[in-house]
């Protein structure tokens, strides 16, 4: 992640989930992320309504010129690239894995605007809507209304694998000559 209100918000995500996959939406505490609430969003898990928005902070509204509140986060992207940005929601949603995305996109005067995209799951519960929290933070500032939102690069942040002790003692073990199954 290259956006320090990323990073931010992905530590606090990190911290709060502990070892699940994902915290519970009601243990993300709005006062403890104030300085980036500006950046952040929570968007419904709804394939139909192109992902709506539940909330969306001030500085996400201010770079689109509208309260966000219902309108599609999928319907943000250009067209040819739409498809794309929904897999990864579906993914982010389904498979609790947090991702983090390069985008560009177009100010009101056709000058290219540069952002990052943080996309975070809650744990799903039974009986309880599906959704998704995130951040989208821009690099430069005084961008005016943007448009078409093109992906330019994104990856799936997972944790690192643990390897446990009894697995460690057989690596330690095992010298020289090693046969993976499944391989050919």
């Amino acid at each position: 992640m290259k956006h320090p209100s990323s990073r931010e918000f992905f530590a606090y995500w990190d911290a709060k989930r502990s070892n699940a996959r994902a915290p519970d939406r009601s243990e993300i505490e709005p006062g403890a992320v104030r300085d980036l609430l500006g950046d952040i969003f929570v968007l419904s898990y709804d394939n139909d309504a192109g992902y709506p928005f539940r909330v969306a902070g001030t500085r996400v509204c201010a770079l689109l010129g509208r309260d966000l509140k219902d309108q599609s986060f999928s319907g943000l992207f250009a067209d040819d690239g739409r498809r794309e940005i929904e897999d990864i929601i579906t993914c982010v949603a389904e498979e609790m894995l947090a991702a983090v995305a390069g985008i560009t996109a177009t100010s009101e005067d056709g000058r290219p605007a540069h952002l990052e995209l943080l996309l975070l799951p809650f744990n799903n519960r039974a009986h309880a809507p599906i959704s998704l929290t995130g951040s989208l933070a821009p690099f430069e500032g005084d961008l005016g209304k943007l448009r078409d939102f093109r992906l330019t690069s994104w990856r799936y942040l997972h944790r690192p694998e643990k390897l446990v002790p009894r697995a460690l003692r057989k690596l330690a073990i095992a010298r020289g000559f090693m046969v993976y199954e499944g391989l050919s």
